[in-house]
């Protein structure tokens, strides 16, 4: 481990009341939870279509639901899928499986079989939490991935009673809302049969703080699953630094933040699952992004968190001018996953009388790494900076050793309490990243006299479209398949809706009349929806290096080129 302690000019940049560092972090992530439904028992922990959980009550249904993991044998290491939408079942087995001591693996439920079919050879989970559209999917993996336990959730049966019978009358607009939640399944057991186990003995032993919590997949480079091993250290040291980056917002029942992000996703996980259950918040989970929704529970309940990506704000922002809905209360609203426009920043502040601030983070980091200062001196096109505790060098792509000096362009290396422990089973992977305990982001970058951190390339070919990384590679080799595909490649190009937007770039065999249409919906029976490109354009033949490698920078240069006006 590097004894190297480099400067940390950014300190002098932090709003008041936000400290340096922090303390050490102990305990568990289940320790968030007991200590607010100690402090705060009756109030509502989750709101879902207008149905609340007190914290008694999650609680209470965590043991219960981790007595029932156990009784079916579950123990401690071993990982448990879940694939769920946002949903208070989502939420109470999460904490479930690491009250056990388990491994909580997440998934994109809206993934296609063979996506998540390749997850669940990387972990090998026996064990599933399974959204009830899902669940003939992971029946239908071969026998050697054979999920043992099954457990299939119909988030509807979370909702208030009087909206569950609405959605069986009938009436076509509510048999399409019930057919979108849910699906009947068999072979499965209902998760309501979980909570029926009587809760676990008080005494039965949590985790330990640097046991394995969590393993959150991030595509990569190379479109092959790698899982980031997180720990309840890194997990928990992560909320305590998201908490102390917002010292006007207070811990108790006037918290209030939105799930509209999935929690699936690593920036979801911590924002909305931890944070918020550590602030003793009231969480309103959204198992989708809908304006309407949204402004629904505004009303009563406005926002005083709010992690969002631009394209959210910006549609949320519109939907409220057409609807005349105030968004005042919302005190915080923190865009991550893609550039922060400055001229969304603006209505968007004026709309709610709070702050909108663009930050930084990657899955392998918890996510969170850095954030713009909730205060005036907030900088628009920086990611801001580095949060309490967190260290950052800037040095040289092709000699990592080597610092570059202050203010120049170089590679974003970071250290933290909230930096993972490395990729599940992929020991050369974790070597590549990490450097003498400090990990390498892949991100070019420039950091300022005050601190603040400007994002200005990245090494990492990554393509980040509505906050979800697409890796070229994966959408490569699906284009290939396609019979008179002889070669692809692919590349992100400026989207001012999500961030970048998946282009393809395919050279054809000389087949007459092949429908660039019929490639995509090709692609989209291999890929989930938003890998599949939005544009694809035919070529005589594609860049490459000496060596034969397709040149994509060169291919995005050249597509850019194509897609500008002229003039």
């Amino acid at each position: 481990m590097s004894t190297y302690d480099p400067p940390r000019p950014w300190i002098r940049s932090y709003a008041d009341g936000v400290p340096a560092d922090l303390p050490e972090v102990s305990g568990s992530l289940l320790d968030i939870v007991a200590a607010s439904a100690r402090d705060y028992p009756d109030a509502p922990a989750l709101q879902f279509f207008g149905r609340e959980t007190t914290y008694r009550q999650l609680l209470d249904a965590v043991e219960h639901a981790a007595a029932a993991l156990k009784a079916l044998g579950v123990g401690k290491g071993d990982t448990v899928a879940i694939v769920l939408p946002n949903c208070p079942q989502h939420i109470i087995a999460f904490y479930a499986i690491l009250r056990l001591g388990a491994i909580a693996v997440e998934h994109n439920p809206l993934y296609t079989p063979r996506e998540l079919r390749k997850q669940f050879e990387d972990h090998g989970a026996r064990t599933a939490i399974v959204w009830s559209k899902v669940v003939a999917t992971v029946q239908e993996f071969p026998a050697d991935l054979a999920v043992e336990n099954l457990i299939s959730v119909d988030v509807t049966r979370a909702m208030p009673l009087s909206l569950r019978l609405a959605l069986h009358l009938p009436i076509a607009k509510a048999r399409e809302s019930r057919d979108a939640l849910t699906t009947r399944t068999s072979g499965a057991t209902p998760w309501e049969k979980l909570l029926e186990v009587p809760a676990l003995p008080a005494s039965f032993p949590g985790p330990a703080t640097d046991d394995i919590a969590i393993i959150q997949y991030t595509s990569g480079t190379t479109g092959t699953p790698k899982g980031a091993v997180l720990t309840h250290r890194n997990l928990l040291a992560n909320a305590r630094q998201a908490q102390a980056w917002v010292p006007s917002i207070h811990r108790g029942e006037g918290c209030v933040v939105y799930a509209v992000l999935p929690m699936f996703h690593a920036y979801g996980l911590t924002l909305c699952l931890t944070f918020a259950m550590s602030m003793g918040a009231r969480l309103v989970l959204f198992p989708r992004f809908e304006p309407a929704m949204v402004l629904e529970v505004t009303k009563k309940h406005p926002a005083t968190f709010l992690p969002l990506v631009p394209p959210i704000a910006d549609r949320l922002l519109k939907a409220a001018q057409a609807e005349g809905v105030s968004l005042a209360g919302t005190e915080v609203a923190i865009s991550g996953a893609m550039a922060l426009p400055h001229e969304l920043v603006v209505p968007f502040e004026e709309a709610t009388g709070g702050y909108l601030v663009e930050g930084y983070g990657l899955s392998e980091c918890s996510p969170v790494l850095m954030a713009n200062p909730v205060a005036p001196n907030r900088r628009p096109g920086t990611v801001g900076l580095p949060l309490p505790g967190t260290e950052c060098r800037v040095v040289d792509p092709d000699d990592p050793t080597r610092d570059v000096p202050a203010g120049e362009r170089g590679e974003l290396l970071v250290r933290g309490p909230q930096v993972f422990q490395g990729y599940y089973g992929k020991p050369e992977a974790t070597e590549e990243v990490l450097v003498d305990g400090w990990f390498r982001t892949g991100d070019i970058v420039q950091i300022d006299d005050d601190g603040f951190v400007r994002i200005v390339d990245r090494i990492k070919e990554l393509i980040i479209t509505g906050g979800f990384n697409v890796a070229p590679t994966e959408v490569e080799n699906a284009l290939r398949q396609y019979p008179h595909v002889v070669d692809a490649a692919v590349v992100g190009l400026p989207s001012e809706h999500s961030g970048e937007e998946v282009v393809a770039a395919v050279v054809l065999d000389g087949a007459a009349d092949v429908d660039v249409e019929a490639i995509r919906e090709f692609a989209r029976s291999i890929l989930t929806p938003y890998k599949v490109p939005r544009r694809i354009y035919v070529v005589d033949q594609l860049p490459t290096s000496l060596i034969g490698k397709v040149l994509r920078r060169q291919v995005r240069e050249s597509l850019l080129a194509l897609t500008q006006p002229e003039g």
